[in-house]
């Protein structure tokens, strides 16, 4: 499959979205000064889910939603930067990187043809409410953040629902 036949679809869909847009006028701050920090997992539509539109929120998105360096880089310039006042911390039920161990992961990522991933670390937990607990912690205590507030939260991807933790 050729670079142009693995993305036709997305482009033809991005001609169809080009052909109505209108939000060129946004401004790069965040206008509800929101950051949010959630996973990566293609069920959780973070706008939607939290009522928001574009512009409203800075949105991050990693395996877990665990907050690493490169998170609290991206939050420090998000809360100079582009207004973000408060961040929702937002894990969710039925996560793979919560559930099971680092070496089920390595593991699955072999049994899929992957290659050996035992160097990286992808952060897993067995007790998702204290590694947001956790996390939400990383965050507070940053010298370089002081006086953000932070909540954390699990979406429940049954009920849409959502709970805060911390």
């Amino acid at each position: 499959m050729t670079t142009e036949d693995a993305f036709a679809d997305v482009k033809a869909a991005n001609e169809t979205f080009a052909a109505g847009y209108n939000d060129s006028g946004l401004e790069a701050k965040a206008a509800k000064g929101l950051g949010v920090l959630t996973c990566m997992d293609s069920r959780i539509d973070p706008l939607r889910l939290l009522g928001l539109q574009a512009g409203d929120a800075k949105i991050l998105r990693n395996a877990g939603a665990r907050v690493t360096e490169d998170v609290l880089r991206t939050l420090v310039l998000a809360r100079y930067l582009l207004a973000v006042e408060r961040v929702l911390v937002m894990a969710h039920t039925r996560c793979r990187m919560a559930g099971g161990s680092e070496a089920d992961v390595h593991t699955a990522i072999a049994a899929a043809g992957g290659p050996d991933t035992r160097s990286m670390s992808f952060l897993t937990t067995d007790d998702q409410r204290a590694a947001l607990a956790t996390d939400v912690e990383r965050i507070r205590s940053s010298p370089y953040l002081p006086d953000l507030v932070v909540g954390g939260f699990i979406y429940d991807l049954d009920t849409g629902r959502l709970e805060q933790v911390v």
